[in-house]
C-alpha cells in the first residue's frame, strides 16, 4: 500500500540524489583490465606515430611526406568501415579486438626492421614505400578495432557508470598521448633513430593482447542475419535520422579537419618555435604532449563534477575556443608577433605549449559529449555499426586533416614566404611560412564550422544534461 498524501501527512521533501562515487567504476576488474590494455596499446601507437613523423620529415624534408601519413591511414578506413561495423555487431567483439591487436603488433615489427636496415640518409623512396604500406595495414587494423572496442566497453559497466567510464577511457588515451611522444622524443635523441621506438611499440601491443585476453566478459553474439547492403548501411541510416548524433559528429569532424595542427608540429619544433637549447626531438615530444596534458586536466575536472547540465552549448563553446587557440598557436612566434611583444623573445615555445594544452582541454569536452551520446542513444544491436560510422567521421577528420595540413603547408609556402622574406631567418624556409598560414587559416575555418553547426542543428544548442 502507498501512504495517503494529506496536508497533515505531506510527502517527505525529496533530497537531491547523491552523485555516484567518482572512482566506483574502478571496482570493476574487467573494466580496469580493459582500461590498462587500451592505455598500453595507445601508448605504443602514440610513440610509433611520433617517431614515424620525425623519421619521414628527417628523410624527405617535405610536407607532402607528412601529409601522406594521413592518407595512408584514411583510405583503408573509408574502404573497411562498413564491414568493420557489421563484424562488430555480428561477431565476438573481444576476438576482433585481439585479432586487430596482433595485426598492429606485426606492422610495428615491420617498421622496426625497415627503420633499422635502411640508413637515415639513403634510399628515401624505398623507406617511404615500406612505411606507407605498413601504415595502410595499421589503418585496416584500427578500422576493425575501434568499433568493436567502443561497443565492447558499454557491456563492462552499468548505464549509470558509462559517462565516467568514457571519461576515464578518454583520460587513459590522453595520458598515453602525453607519455608516448615524450618517451619517443627522448629515445630518438639518445639513439638518433626511430627503430627502437617501433620495437618498444611491439612490446606494448603484446601486453595489451594479454590483458584483453584476461577480460572475463564475453560478448553475446546475436542471431546471424544475411549480410546485405541494408544491414551494412544501418549505422549511416541511424546517424542520419538522429540529428543530435549527426550534428555532434559533424562538428567534431570538420573542426579537427580544419583546425588540427598536430601533423605540422615537426616543422614548428624544427625551426619556427624551437625549444631553447633543447635536444633534437625533445621539443617535438613536448609539443605533442601539450594537447593531452590539457585533456588530462579536463578529465579530472569532469570526473569530479556532476554531468554537464548544458552539454550542447558547452560543446559548441569549447570547439570555438579550440579554433581561436589554434589561430594564436600559428601566430605565437617571434617572426609573427615578436615586433609587438619584444619581451617574449625566447619564451614563444612555452606560449605555444600553453595554447596546445588549452586546445586539448576544450577538445576533450567535445570527445566526452560525443562518445557518451553515441553509446547511450544507440541500441546495442546497432552499436558496432554506429560506432564504426563515428570512427569513420572522427578518424577521417584526423587523417584527412593531417593530409590537408601537410599539403597546404607545402602549397602555401612558395606563394607566401616571399612576402615575409625580411621578417626573420625562419622565412628563409618556404615550408615554415606555409605551416604558419596553414594553421592560422585552419583555425578560422573551425570557427566558421561552429557557427554553421549551431545554425543547422539547433537541437545541439538545446541539448541539456549529459546522462
Amino acid at each position: 500500500m502507498h501512504e495517503t498524501e494529506t496536508p497533515d501527512n505531506p510527502p517527505p521533501a525529496s533530497a537531491p540524489p547523491p552523485d555516484p562515487q567518482t572512482y566506483a567504476v574502478f571496482r570493476n576488474a574487467d573494466f580496469v583490465r580493459y582500461l590498462i590494455a587500451r592505455f598500453a596499446a595507445a601508448l605504443g601507437m602514440q610513440m610509433l606515430v611520433t617517431a614515424l613523423d620525425w623519421e619521414l620529415y628527417k628523410r624527405a624534408h617535405s610536407g607532402f611526406a607528412l601529409g601522406f601519413v594521413g592518407l595512408s591511414l584514411m583510405v583503408p578506413m573509408i574502404l573497411c568501415t562498413l564491414p568493420a561495423g557489421q563484424l562488430a555487431d555480428r561477431r565476438n567483439r573481444k576476438s576482433i579486438i585481439l585479432g586487430s591487436t596482433l595485426v598492429l603488433v606485426g606492422a610495428s615489427l615491420g617498421l622496426t626492421f625497415t627503420s633499422a636496415f635502411i640508413a637515415l640518409d639513403q634510399n628515401v623512396a624505398t623507406f617511404q614505400m615500406f612505411a606507407y604500406s605498413l601504415l595502410v595495414v595499421i589503418g585496416v587494423a584500427r578500422t576493425f578495432l575501434w568499433p568493436a572496442s567502443a561497443a565492447f566497453v558499454t557491456a563492462l559497466v552499468s548505464r549509470e557508470e558509462l559517462p565516467r567510464a568514457i571519461t576515464f577511457n578518454s583520460g587513459a588515451f590522453q595520458l598515453s598521448c602525453v607519455i608516448g611522444p615524450s618517451v619517443a622524443g627522448v629515445v630518438i635523441w639518445l639513439t638518433h633513430g626511430a627503430w627502437l621506438v617501433y620495437a618498444i611499440t611491439v612490446g606494448f601491443g603484446l601486453g595489451s593482447f594479454v590483458l584483453v585476453a584476461g577480460v572475463r566478459h564475453v560478448h553475446k553474439v546475436p542471431p546471424r542475419e544475411p549480410v546485405s547492403l541494408k544491414t551494412l548501411i544501418t549505422g549511416f541510416q541511424f546517424v542520419y535520422k538522429n540529428k543530435i548524433i549527426l550534428g555532434t559528429i559533424t562538428l567534431d569532424m570538420f573542426a579537427v579537419l580544419l583546425g588540427g595542427a598536430v601533423t605540422l608540429l615537426p616543422i614548428f619544433a624544427d625551426g619556427i618555435i624551437p625549444l631553447h637549447n633543447g635536444a633534437e626531438g625533445v621539443g617535438l615530444g613536448l609539443l605533442r604532449a601539450a594537447i593531452p596534458i590539457g585533456a588530462i586536466v579536463c578529465v579530472f575536472v569532469l570526473a569530479h563534477r556532476p554531468p554537464l547540465q548544458k552539454a550542447g552549448r558547452t560543446m559548441l563553446r569549447c570547439v570555438a575556443i579550440f579554433g581561436a587557440a589554434t589561430i594564436l598557436f600559428g601566430l605565437a612566434n617571434r617572426q609573427c608577433l615578436g615586433g609587438w611583444f619584444p619581451a617574449m623573445d625566447g619564451a614563444w615555445f612555452w606560449v605555444a605549449f600553453g595554447l596546445m594544452a588549452l586546445c586539448g582541454a576544450v577538445d576533450n569536452v567535445s570527445v566526452v559529449v560525443r562518445a557518451t551520446l553515441v553509446q547511450i542513444l544507440t541500441p546495442d544491436d546497432k552499436r558496432g555499426r554506429v560506432s564504426a560510422v563515428n570512427s569513420l567521421f572522427i578518424g577521417t577528420s584526423n587523417e584527412l586533416g593531417g593530409a590537408e595540413s601537410g599539403f597546404t603547408a607545402q602549397l602555401f609556402g612558395p606563394i607566401l614566404h616571399h612576402v615575409h622574406e625580411t621578417a626573420g631567418p625562419v622565412y628563409a624556409s618556404a615550408m615554415a611560412t606555409g605551416a604558419i598560414w596553414s594553421v592560422v587559416f585552419g583555425g578560422f575555418g573551425t570557427l566558421a564550422v561552429v557557427l554553421a553547426v549551431a545554425w543547422i542543428w539547433p537541437e545541439i544548442r538545446r541539448y541539456g544534461k549529459l546522462s
